[in-house]
């Protein structure tokens, strides 16, 4: 699904990403920790495309297709999708018409999307205006859902989220990746599978996500070198006993 190789990319004059490889399977949900300022949100700024991350060298490959240096709206049509952890307010701008503007197939069903997120009350409301953080969380995931990319990019999805929102947060991810026990109620694994998995890398600072939802890998990215790739939940398990620091000797 995505394939990320050898690369560099600096901001202005500093250089924030060193050597990234990375590569995520089509149906994988992989974890990125790091501490704050490690570049995470800068990695994942550069896998959509956004103007300031200026690739120095390497390669960014999604479903086989060179994106390196395609634009943004380029990246979302062939199936990118992005949750922000600090999304911009627009006023003037309903939520319900950005859900449309999200809708790639023209045949998402929003009021019904809306319902499963607990937000039909915010569909008339300007985006992110006045919203708390539980509800920017889901204003961003409803927009997704009307979307349907095959490869989610999610930034701090338990940011801001008190533990009522984040279960919410964690099932609907979970039905976003066609994964599950929740998502599969109702279903055979078999109609399960032929709907197709999606991918997502998931940005994730506490790790507490992880209590609701399943990841098959993790990663740490420490002052912009990505290091330690194992288990997920054995990752979170050794950064809440010896800290970030002890990563450092992975990049040695």
């Amino acid at each position: 699904m995505l394939l990320i190789e050898e690369l560099k990319v600096k901001v202005g004059d500093k250089e924030i990403l060193q050597n990234v490889n990375m590569e995520i399977p089509d149906g994988e949900t992989h974890i990125l920790f790091g501490p704050n300022g490690s570049g995470k949100t800068s990695l994942m700024m550069t896998i959509m495309g956004f103007s300031g991350y200026e690739v120095t060298h390497g390669k960014i490959t999604f479903k086989g297709e060179d994106i390196t240096y395609m634009p943004i709206h380029e990246r979302s049509r062939l199936g990118i999708g992005v949750s922000f952890q600090r999304p911009p307010t627009i006023n003037g701008l309903k939520t319900g018409s950005l859900v449309k503007i999200c809708d790639r197939s023209g045949t998402a069903d929003v009021k019904k999307l809306a319902e499963r997120l607990e937000f039909t009350d915010f569909l008339d409301r300007d985006v992110n205006h006045n919203f708390s953080g539980g509800e920017i969380k889901r204003s961003e995931l409803l927009q997704l859902s009307a979307q349907k990319p095959d490869l989610i990019l999610l930034d701090e999805p338990e940011s801001g989220v008190d533990m009522e929102s984040i279960m919410l947060v964690g099932d609907t991810i979970n039905s976003l990746l066609n994964r599950g026990v929740k998502y599969l109620k109702g279903r055979t694994h078999k109609q399960a599978d032929e709907a197709g998995h999606k991918s997502a890398l998931v940005i994730t600072h506490t790790g507490h996500i992880l209590d609701f939802i399943t990841a098959d890998k993790g990663q740490v990215l420490y002052d912009g070198v990505l290091c330690c790739s194992r288990n997920a939940r054995e990752i979170l398990k050794w950064i809440r006993e010896y800290g970030y620091q002890e990563c450092v000797r992975c990049t040695i």
